[in-house]
C-alpha cells in the first residue's frame, strides 16, 4: 500500500502531464498538492518540513527561472544585433541537412556544454540556438533533452560522480570495510571507467535516434525511415564523441570526458562534414513553416532570415559569444580559487535550517550559468555595436518569456522537494522512509538477482523527480551498492551495479519535469510539456533497457544478455520504424 501511495505523486504527473497533456502549471499544481497531503498525513512528516522543502522548492526554481532569463536574453540580443544571421549561415553551409545540423549543435556541442557547466546549461544555449537555425520550438527541446543522457554523468566537470556518487559512498564505514584496501577514492574512479564504458556503449547510438526522431515527428513524412537512412554520420558522429569520452573516464577520470569527447568531436566532424563525408545525399528539412503544428510552436517572435543576403558579421565574430560562454564557463569550474570564491560565503545567500528543520537552501549567483549568459549579453552590445532601442526590445521580450514559464516552475520544484524530503523524522522502528528510497527498496525486493536490469531504472526515477543526476546519485548510489552486496556481487560487480545508478540518473534527465519545463522556457514553448515527454521518454525507455542488459551481461557473463543487448536497438528502431507515416504521438 505505501508503495502505491509513494508512486500516487508520479501517476498524477504521468496521467495530468503526458496522458491528458495538461499543461505543467496545472499537472504540477495538483502533483503537489497530492504529494504535500501524502508526506503530511501518510508519511508523517511535519508541517514546518513540508513547509520548509516547499520554501527550499521556490527557491531553487527561482534560480531556475534567472537562467531561463538569461538563455532567452543571449539569443534575443544575438537576434537585434543581427549575429544570428551570420551563425545560421554559417551551419548552413556546413550542412543544410537538420539532421546534420541537430547531431552537431545538439549531440556534440551541448556535450561540450554539458562537460564545462551542466545544470540544465545545454538547454540554455543549445535550444534557442537550434531555434535560431530555423528548427520549430518542440523540435529544439526534444533534441537537447535527448542528448542530455550520455554526457550528463560527466557534466559540470563531473560533478554527478564527485559531489553525487561521492556522497553516497565516501563515509559509509561498511563499503570501507569490505572493499579495504582499495580506497573510497580509488573505488570512485573504479565505477568512473565503469560509468564511461557502459554510456560509450549505449550513447553511440544517441544521434541516430536524434535523427530518426528529428524526421518521424517533425519531417514532412513522419518517417522514422528517413532518419535512419544518415546513419552512417549519426553513428560515426556518435563515436567521435564516446570513444575520447570513454577513454579520459578509463585513464583520467570523471572531470573531463564530455569536456573532451565533445570538443573532439567537433575538431573532427566539423571540417569532415564541410567536405560532405557521410553526409546523406538527400538533405531533409522541414515543411514550410505554414505547414507546421501549431503545437509545435514556441510564443517567440518569428523571425524571417533571407540566406541570400549577406550577413553583417564574420562567422567568428558572430559565434563569438557562445566562445566567450563555453571560456568563461570553464575557467569559473576549472580553477579552483575562482570557483571557491564564486561559491563562497562572501557570494552565497544562505538559508539554513528553514523553518527549524534539516532543510536549508542557497542562492549561488555569482555561480549560476545565468551570470556568464548576462554578461556575455552585456559583451555583445560592445561586440556588435548596438543601440539602446535594440538592447531595450531584447531585455523587454526576454523578461516577458521567463514570466511566462514561472508558474510551472514555481509549482514542479516545490513538489520535488516535498517528494524527496517525505520522510519522517521520527525515530520509531515503523516511521517511513522518504517517498523515492520506499519505492527502490521496494523494486529492490522484488527483482534481487534481477537487479542490474532494475537498476538503471531506479536512478531515472531520482533524475526524474530531482531534475538531477547528481541528486539521483546521492539518493541512491549507497542504496545500489547495498543491494548488490545482498544479492552475493563481490565489490567490483557492486561498482558496476553503482555505475548503472549514474547511468540511469544520466537518462533520467531526459524526462525529468522540471528539467523540461526549464527547456521549453528558453523557446518560449508555454504550456506544451507533456507533448516533448511523450517524445523523449521513448529515447529515455531505450537507454535504461540498453544499460541494464548491457550491465547483466558485464555482472553475470552469460552470452544471451550480450545477444539481448545487440538485439534490443534493432527491435526498438523497428518498433519505430512501424510508426512511419502516422500521426505522431
Amino acid at each position: 500500500m505505501y508503495t502505491f501511495l509513494a508512486l500516487a505523486p508520479i501517476i498524477v504527473v504521468f496521467i495530468l502531464l503526458v496522458v491528458l497533456r495538461l499543461p505543467a502549471k496545472i499537472s504540477m499544481s495538483a502533483a503537489y498538492v497530492v504529494t504535500a497531503l501524502l508526506a503530511y498525513f501518510v508519511w508523517q512528516a511535519s508541517g514546518a518540513q513540508v513547509a520548509a522543502a516547499t520554501v527550499n522548492g521556490i527557491i531553487v526554481a527561482l534560480t531556475i527561472l534567472f537562467i531561463v532569463f538569461a538563455a532567452i536574453l543571449l539569443l534575443n540580443t544575438l537576434k537585434e544585433s543581427g549575429a544570428i544571421v551570420a551563425i545560421r549561415k554559417g551551419f548552413m553551409d556546413v550542412s543544410p541537412d537538420r539532421r546534420v545540423q541537430a547531431i552537431i549543435v545538439a549531440w556534440l556541442f551541448c556535450s561540450l556544454v554539458e562537460g564545462s557547466s551542466g545544470f540544465g546549461t545545454p538547454s540554455a544555449v543549445g535550444a534557442p540556438l537550434l531555434l535560431a537555425l530555423g528548427f520549430p520550438a518542440m523540435a529544439s527541446v526534444m533534441a537537447i533533452l535527448i542528448i542530455q543522457s550520455t554526457p550528463v554523468s560527466f557534466g559540470a566537470v563531473g560533478t554527478p560522480l564527485l559531489l553525487g556518487v561521492w556522497s553516497g559512498i565516501g563515509d559509509k564505514q561498511d563499503l570501507a570495510q569490505s572493499i579495504a584496501p582499495t580506497s573510497p577514492e580509488n573505488y570512485l574512479l573504479q565505477i568512473t571507467g565503469n560509468v564511461g564504458l557502459i554510456h560509450a556503449m549505449v550513447g553511440f547510438l544517441i544521434p541516430l535516434i536524434l535523427s530518426a526522431f528529428l524526421t518521424r515527428f517533425f519531417g514532412e513524412k513522419r518517417s522514422f525511415v528517413e532518419g535512419l537512412k544518415a546513419w552512417p554520420f549519426a553513428i560515426f558522429a556518435g563515436l567521435c564523441f564516446t570513444i575520447p569520452y570513454f577513454l579520459v573516464a578509463k585513464y583520467l577520470g570523471p572531470e573531463f570526458p564530455s569536456l573532451v569527447g565533445g570538443f573532439i568531436g567537433l575538431l573532427i566532424v566539423l571540417p569532415l562534414t564541410k567536405r560532405g563525408f557521410l553526409v546523406p545525399k538527400e538533405t531533409f528539412d522541414f515543411a514550410p513553416r505554414a505547414d507546421w503544428d501549431k503545437d509545435w510552436l514556441g510564443t517567440l517572435a518569428e523571425e524571417e532570415y533571407d540566406d541570400s543576403v549577406a550577413p553583417r558579421f564574420s562567422l567568428i565574430r558572430a559565434f563569438s559569444p557562445y566562445i566567450i560562454v563555453i571560456g568563461l564557463l570553464i575557467l569559473t569550474r576549472v580553477i579552483a580559487p575562482l570557483k571557491a570564491f564564486l561559491v563562497g560565503d562572501a557570494t552565497t545567500i544562505n538559508f539554513p535550517n528553514l523553518f527549524g528543520t534539516t532543510i536549508s537552501s542557497k542562492i549561488q549567483l555569482a555561480y549560476s550559468p545565468g551570470t556568464i549568459l548576462i554578461i556575455t549579453s552585456l559583451l555583445c552590445i560592445l561586440l556588435f555595436k548596438m543601440n539602446g532601442q535594440a538592447v531595450k526590445r531584447s531585455w523587454s521580450n526576454s523578461a516577458k518569456t521567463m514570466i511566462a514559464a514561472a508558474p510551472a516552475l514555481l509549482f514542479s520544484v516545490p513538489m520535488v522537494q516535498v517528494f524527496i524530503n517525505s520522510g519522517s523524522a521520527s525515530e520509531a522502528v515503523n516511521a517511513l522512509p522518504a517517498m523515492p528510497i520506499l519505492l527502490a527498496e521496494s523494486a529492490a525486493g522484488a527483482f534481487q538477482n534481477a537487479w542490474p536490469l532494475v537498476a538503471p531504472w531506479i536512478g531515472a526515477l531520482g533524475a526524474f523527480i530531482a531534475g538531477s543526476n547528481t541528486i539521483s546519485n546521492m539518493m541512491f548510489s549507497y542504496f545500489q551498492w547495498s543491494t548488490a552486496a545482498q544479492i552475493g556481487l563481490d565489490n567490483n560487480l557492486a561498482a558496476q551495479v553503482v555505475a548503472l545508478q549514474a547511468v540511469g540518473g544520466a537518462a533520467g534527465n531526459m524526462v525529468s519535469v522540471h528539467n523540461v519545463v526549464a527547456a521549453c522556457a528558453v523557446v518560449g514553448l508555454i504550456n506544451k510539456e507533456g507533448f516533448v515527454i511523450r517524445k523523449t521518454l521513448l529515447a529515455m525507455i531505450y537507454y535504461v533497457i540498453q544499460a541494464g542488459l548491457i550491465g547483466m551481461g558485464i555482472i553475470f557473463g552469460q552470452l544471451w544478455w550480450w545477444i539481448l543487448a545487440i538485439i534490443w536497438p534493432l527491435v526498438f528502431f523497428g518498433i519505430m520504424s512501424l510508426t512511419s507515416n502516422k500521426t505522431p504521438a
